[in-house]
């Protein structure tokens, strides 16, 4: 598919005497058919690819072009008897006799060393100029070979060796002594399967070359006489210089430098080509060393483009190409425009048809360009079926827009991008002013890394949440802007109440038959019911392992977005941890293998290292017993010399009353292995702390079970951070960042209002990341999500508590993680460690930063108490600028209580907005809401209670529990 500023110019083909031949005329070559044509000339192709979808002209942009001559190999003739060339040219002499024309020239279309040698062949035998040496003479278009002409015409050459043995005893010696990394590939490129490969260590080149070896057997019905080369690897900048040659003169249309940077897991992946001026450093040094190229391989006539490593000390050949530049010539348009006239499309026309034109053109572009520009390859940050491109009509209104070139229509499936043949497309770029080119290209690159070039078809379940559908009628539609500034774009896609955009467009698929694999997820309620999702998605089966103690209640625990669950099977833990592993195996069945166990919940942390241990599946393992233990946490991380909270713990007052005497007041008295801030309480003296003592030992725990013991730590003064990462093998990686925003409410002294992101590279993360991974470290903590609240005191960052498993909240800030990063949360993350392992080495170690917006998530409080009757604050929360969405379980009938931790929380709302001010208001709109009791409506004795200010004072009688 391809997309133009303006309608391509159809071929005109006027009754003229000549013809120019082209053997297989595919991708560039069908547009130098095309301008033979509008020059006059007939064009005949001569085919000895089977694919006729590849033989049709519009595939590579070139729609109305037509041959005057077709000859299609088993159609037209046959190679059978080995005389393939004078077959050919019997053919074709006389096809052209009837129509009496004349045959000026002969070229090859593709890079397939058939094609290269039938049309050398057919032009000898016509007694053209053909573009290297007959095919009866060495093979010029074999890489090694290249390298050896090279070196004997005494020009800089890259260190190789060429086999097909290992025990071959130079490719051995090469494999001992050369440095790494290495380059190995076939020396043909027409090979299927023949990948070329960057070696870092001797046996990843051994496990390669045998690879290609099998690549070799497997083509051996193509009479496949291939070798392998294992070849130095040049660092430098790479760049591509287009030439056309004319009787052994060779003249370059335009020099490219590759922009290759890192991408999805592969370090070489190409974001483009940006052309650049004959009098650069790169192409003043590349430019006449790939002449001399040309003369020692005997390069005589046509196009050619030769790939160049500039190092330090000069240029290198890397291949050459006896052919046009590929990529279908998307990138003729802007060579033309940038030398004012003519790229390598028409000087090889030139070259073929009219000399004395060639002979006019300057031996290398002239300076400075007469434009700004550059072919962007598209590069995909995920994957899926296709079901929009909405990133396509971004790109067609962009001012710098030339053309678009790509294969995606809807129902393709794309991939991540990690070489060409995985980019969308092509999209190039040109303007007068080079502010506004640059401008135009940062939108496309911004684009990719929200993932917004396609939509994926993807399960609505995984798209929404279901309260969102509440007010999906009651909100605003936003179209697309024509603004094409980045906030537009990142608010549109924040704002959609069906949420389609929002950190959907990533879509994992496992590589595996996952329907056939089971996941046991330990105590699944709260942000492990989205994990669960997140698993269920891509395509295994879920068993929930309750721990034993667990509370009914708490096994209902579900976030409004996680829907209703089901799982495969559900079972019990066990006393005894052999039979909790013989009843998993059981409910699995023999049909079924399981594949990871991890924790949804606090509470299944130990038993999921236990459970996932004993079945030698991915865990942290049970070599630091309670983990989990607060206190232990802390002894652990101050004997690795880090800071800890000055703290004792215990079953019995006597164990902590010398702590408490002696410790300065305020302190702080939790359950050992609280969630959230379960049985959190400051107490300001020994009295208070001892009667809170005494009521955590007496009271369940949120999680189930009672408490055994209870923690007393110094009060950390300063502000309370939570590090939200996931861990793979050892390998740590941030997810957010978030700064608590925990004030005193309700005579509570810890009430979470909200969560706000923290840029990664600011201070304040620079020194708590470093902190928490240690901590991570300390406790043996090497795989599954995790999430560390960290006080930054005056003195350096101190734990409060690390919890091993995904943060809690519901996973409310998934929505705003997600859409803040561009794609991903610790939710996706998590699932990707244990069961998509490229998918984690691709995930930043840190969020990119700059946000694509501002937001938090603000966590809704009640200051009062009551059965609902009415939500008339959700009406306004909803109108609010920068609402993207509000989860909440409490509707009319209701009972509210007053906040005073999570789990007395009544729903949270995500801000989005690129506008910090509007962010800004419309958290203080919330928060007058509440102060005002605005929230709703509460039915009392039959009378409702309001605001006072909405009415008269006398008239309103509040009981001591309002």
């Amino acid at each position: 598919m391809h997309y133009v500023t303006d309608k391509p110019v159809e071929a005109t083909l006027p009754p003229q005497s000549t013809i120019l031949l082209i053997v297989d005329p595919i991708s560039t070559s069908c547009r130098i058919a095309q301008e033979a044509a509008k020059r006059g000339h007939h064009v005949g192709a001569i085919w000895t690819i089977a694919d006729a979808e590849k033989r049709n002209p519009a595939r590579y942009g070139c729609a109305g072009l037509q041959y005057k001559i077709e000859l299609i190999e088993g159609k037209d003739w046959s190679s059978s008897n080995g005389e393939e060339i004078a077959i050919v040219q019997s053919v074709v002499i006389e096809a052209a006799r009837a129509f009496n024309l004349k045959i000026a020239g002969c070229i090859s279309g593709s890079g397939l060393p058939r094609s290269s040698q039938l049309a050398d062949g057919l032009a000898t035998q016509l007694g053209l100029s053909p573009c290297t040496t007959p095919t009866t003479m060495i093979d010029v278009r074999n890489k090694f070979t290249q390298q050896t002409l090279l070196q004997t015409a005494g020009l800089r050459s890259i260190n190789q060796v060429c086999g097909t043995s290992l025990d071959d005893d130079s490719i051995r010696n090469f494999l001992d002594s050369e440095r790494y990394p290495i380059v190995v590939k076939l020396d043909e490129i027409d090979v299927v399967g023949g990948k070329i490969k960057l070696c870092h260590t001797k046996q990843e080149a051994v496990d390669h070359f045998n690879y290609l070896l099998q690549v070799i057997s497997n083509n051996s019905d193509s009479n496949c006489d291939a070798q392998i080369i294992c070849q130095q690897f040049i660092r430098g900048v790479e760049v591509m210089v287009d030439c056309v040659s004319h009787n052994s003169t060779h003249k370059t249309c335009m020099t490219w430098r590759y922009d290759k940077r890192p991408a999805n897991g592969e370090r070489y992946v190409n974001f483009g080509m940006i052309p650049i001026e004959s009098e650069s450093h790169e192409a003043a040094l590349a430019i006449p060393y790939v002449h001399k190229c040309l003369d020692a391989m005997g390069m005589k006539s046509g196009p050619s483009h030769a790939k160049c490593i500039v190092t330090i000390d000069g240029p290198v050949l890397v291949e050459l190409n006896f052919r046009a530049h590929g990529g279908d010539g998307s990138w003729c348009h802007l060579a033309k425009a940038l030398t004012g006239g003519y790229s390598q499309v028409e000087a090889s026309v030139d070259a073929i048809l009219d000399p004395q034109a060639f002979e006019q053109l300057p031996a290398a572009p002239l300076g400075p360009f007469q434009a700004f520009g550059l072919q962007v390859n598209l590069v995909s940050q995920s994957a899926g079926e296709v079901t929009s491109m909405p990133g396509f009509q971004v790109m067609k209104h962009l001012p710098s827009f030339v053309s678009l070139s790509t294969d995606v229509t809807v129902g393709c499936m794309v991939d991540y991008t990690t070489s060409l043949s995985t980019s969308p497309g092509v999209c190039v770029l040109m303007n007068k002013d080079e502010a506004k080119l640059k401008k135009d290209l940062d939108l496309i690159r911004y684009l990719e890394e929200i993932n917004a070039l396609f939509d994926y078809k993807t399960s609505s379940s995984s798209l929404a949440r279901p309260t969102a559908a509440a007010y999906t009628k009651q909100q605003k539609q936003n179209n697309r802007m024509d603004d094409m500034e980045k906030p537009s774009l990142m608010r549109i896609f924040s704002n959609d109440p069906k949420l389609k955009r929002q950190g959907m467009l990533m879509k994992r698929m496992t590589t595996v038959d996952a329907s056939k694999e089971i996941v046991v997820v330990v105590d699944p309620y709260s942000t492990g019911c989205l994990v669960v999702n997140e698993i269920q998605s891509r395509g295994y089966k879920v068993i929930a392992c309750w721990t034993l103690g667990f509370s009914e209640e708490m096994k209902k625990h579900t976030p409004v977005a996680a829907g209703e669950m089901k799982y495969f099977a559900e079972v019990d833990e066990c006393e005894d941890l052999a039979d909790t592993v013989k009843a998993i195996y059981e409910a699995a069945g023999p049909t079924f293998r399981v594949v990871a166990c991890l924790a949804g919940g606090e509470a299944g942390v130990d038993c999921a290292d236990a459970v996932s241990e004993r079945m030698n599946l991915r865990t942290n393992g049970t070599h630091i017993a309670n983990r989990r233990d607060k206190k232990i946490q802390q002894e652990l991380i101050r004997d690795a010399g880090m800071r800890s909270v000055r703290q004792a713990a215990g079953s019995k007052w006597e164990h902590v009353v010398d702590f408490l005497e002696t410790e300065q007041y305020p302190v702080v008295l939790k359950p050992t292995d609280s969630a959230g801030s379960d049985g959190v309480k400051l107490c300001h003296n020994i009295e208070e702390a001892k009667e809170h003592f005494h009521h955590l030992l007496q009271v369940e725990a949120v999680n189930g079970g009672y408490n055994t013991e209870v923690l007393c730590q110094e009060f950390l003064r300063g502000k309370e951070y939570v590090v939200d990462q996931v861990s793979r093998d050892g390998v740590h990686k941030t997810m957010m960042v978030w700064v608590y925003d925990k004030r005193p409410a309700n005579n509570s002294a810890f009430v979470y209002f909200g969560m706000v992101p923290v840029d990664p590279n600011s201070m304040e993360a620079k020194i708590l990341i470093p902190y928490a991974r240690g901590v991570l470290d300390v406790l043996g903590v090497r795989n599954g999500p995790s999430h560390g609240e960290v006080i930054l005191t005056p003195t350096g960052p101190c734990l409060v508590e690390m919890n091993v498993r995904a943060h809690g909240g519901d996973g409310n800030w998934k929505s705003l993680a997600t859409g803040l990063t561009g794609g991903y949360s610790q939710v996706d993350v998590t699932v990707d460690s244990y069961l998509d392992k490229k998918q984690f080495s691709i995930t930043p170690n840190l969020p990119r930063t700059p946000f694509k917006a501002y937001g938090q998530e603000v966590i809704l409080v009640s200051f009062s108490r009551g059965k609902v009757i009415e939500t008339p604050g959700y009406d306004v929360i909803r109108s609010l600028q920068s609402f993207v969405y509000m989860e909440t379980g409490i509707k009319v009938g209701s009972f509210v209580e007053r906040t005073v931790d999570l789990l007395t929380g009544i729903g949270s709302a995500i801000l989005m907005h690129e506008d910090e001010d509007v962010v800004r208001k419309d958290i203080e709109t919330i928060r007058n809401l509440e102060k005002n009791n605005e929230l709703f409506e509460f039915e009392r004795k039959g009378a409702l209670l309001t605001n006072a200010s909405q009415r008269r004072l006398p008239e309103i009688i509040v009981g001591d529990n309002f």
